[in-house]
Formats: C-alpha cells, structure tokens, sequence
C-alpha cells in the first residue's frame, strides 16, 4: 500500500472511519475524519489547536457548543445536493448528535488564532460552480473558501464528476509559496486530502499525484468508497471517474500561508487543454442533485 493511499478501514480509529491528523501525515497543518453515528448516538469533539467544520456526508445532526445549538438540515447523500454545516473555532468543545444517525466529514486545520466564533453555514449560501466542459465537466460546491465564507486556515470544497469524466485536470500543484516578477502571488503552500465516494454498489475510479524532479511522489490508485488520497506535494489530477460510476471528492486544505490564498499552477504539459473548454458544452447530468433542488 503506497503510504498516501489510505484505503477504506485501514485508518479507522474508535468512533471514525477515517482519522487523519497532521501527525499521521506527517505534514503540518490539514486533517479529516469521518464519523458515523447511529440513531440517538452523540460525540463530544474537542477541537483541541485545529479549527474545524461539521459537513454531513448522509443524514442530519444537532451541533451544541458554547451555549449554541446548530441545527443541520444535511442531506440524503453527497449525490444530492449541498448540505449546511457547522464551523468551530480552536479551542471548542463541541457535542455532535444525531436523532436519525448519518456520516459527517469533520475537515480540520491546524491554527494558532482563534478570532472566529463558531457559526452556521447555510446550504443555501454555498456557491455551487460548474467547472470545465465536455469529459472534463465537473461540478464544485466551495464551502469554505476564500470569498465564500471566512476561516483562520481552513479550506473546503467538494467535487462531483459524471462517470467517464475527469477532473482535477489538467494536473496541478500548490507545494510552494511563489510570486512572479512583479511580485504577486502566483501559487500557495496547501497540503491536500482527497475523501472518496463513489455511486454504486461496485464503483470505482482513479487518482493520480506525481512529482517534480526536486520533490518526487508516484501515486496511482484504483480509488473506492471510503478511501483517502494525501496530496503533500506534487502535481495531481486527474481524478477519473470510471464509466458509469460518478465520483465524489471532499478536499481539505490548509498550510502555513496566513493570508489563506488558494493559488495553483498547471503542469506545462497539459494546462493548454483548458482553452479547449470554450468550444465545448457542459455535460448535461450536472448539475447534481437539480430534481431535488428544484
């Protein structure tokens, strides 16, 4: 097992499916975990130097902290629409319960400021963005990004691709601060992790992350439900989803940037595929979830 490829299970850890921590990944400031709850069940959260979101996968919750209660609608699945969410500052104790039981990512990143309360995040209020066109369509919901709703370090966004496309394409980096000639940023420092489900019993899908010649990485996945990329360096992309298969992705990002800017840079090789987008249509199955949302 290539040590950035986390398998479904292989990183479970008392009440998680998935524990991701920045020691575990040996990096300094990104982490997940999932956490399933049964009907009636409840999981005190302590969020310790990290700041963090409660983003339902499946199902509905209640988050109390500091004398609040959130109330999060969710969803019926990462298929069907965006959801709300919660997010908790540093230092928080939070009780996370659920009256029905569901899955809830738990993105984290490390910070040493707390100048944020913890708030709700209204479903509504998520951006959702169609990205690419033809086999490179995929659709965004930016939940927590830069101009969509604020944090100390933390950024959050889900991908969803109609089975036989790509995305995360072209490949693309952000493993270092750089500015240009005139001295404005051009890419950030962010570590990644990519959350994978996939549609159907049998689903499948790939990801690929390589190197630089100065920082060399090698990963090729055959990727399920449940299973975890971690993106330390490297061009990534593409994420395939397989033929009849449609592949979801939650990226968590953080780094050390204090100004929590998402810059990437193409690969040389392959960023001229993006000028071949304006001759091309959206694929028609995005968005996600539109029946629903109607």
């Amino acid at each position: 097992m290539n040590k950035y490829h986390l398998p479904k299970g292989t990183s479970a850890d008392g009440p998680y499916d998935l524990v991701v921590t920045p020691e575990s990944a040996g990096w300094g400031h990104s982490g997940l975990r999932i956490l399933t709850l049964k009907p009636g069940e409840e999981h005190a959260l302590s969020t310790g130097d990290s700041e963090f979101l409660v983003l339902p996968l499946t199902g509905s919750c209640t988050v109390t902290t500091d004398g609040k209660a959130f109330e999060l609608t969710g969803r019926t699945g990462v298929f069907a629409s965006a959801t709300d969410f919660a997010y908790l500052p540093r230092e928080s104790e939070a009780l996370i319960s659920s009256a029905n039981g569901g899955r809830f990512a738990l993105p984290s990143a490390r910070t040493e400021r707390r100048g944020l309360p913890a708030r709700y995040g209204r479903k509504e209020d998520v951006p959702v963005e169609l990205r690419g066109a033809g086999v490179c369509s995929r659709q965004v919901n930016n939940y927590c990004l830069p101009g969509t709703f604020e944090a100390e370090q933390l950024l959050v966004c889900e991908v969803l691709t109609p089975g036989g496309n790509w995305s995360s394409y072209p490949p693309h980096k952000h493993d270092e601060a750089r500015t240009d000639d005139a001295g404005n940023a051009v890419e950030s420092e962010l570590e990644e992790i990519y959350y994978f489900e996939v549609a159907g019993e049998n689903g499948f899908g790939y990801q690929r992350v390589y190197g630089t010649p100065e920082r060399p990485i090698d990963i090729l996945a055959e990727i399920r439900t449940g299973d975890t990329v971690l993106i330390p360096h490297g061009w990534h992309g593409p994420s395939i989803a397989a033929p009849g298969y449609d592949l979801y992705y939650l990226n968590v990002m953080a780094g050390p940037g204090q100004d929590r800017a998402w810059l990437i840079c193409d690969d040389p090789a392959h960023g001229w595929v993006r000028t071949t987008w304006a001759s091309q249509d959206i694929d028609d199955r995005l968005p996600f979830g539109a029946e629903e949302n109607d």
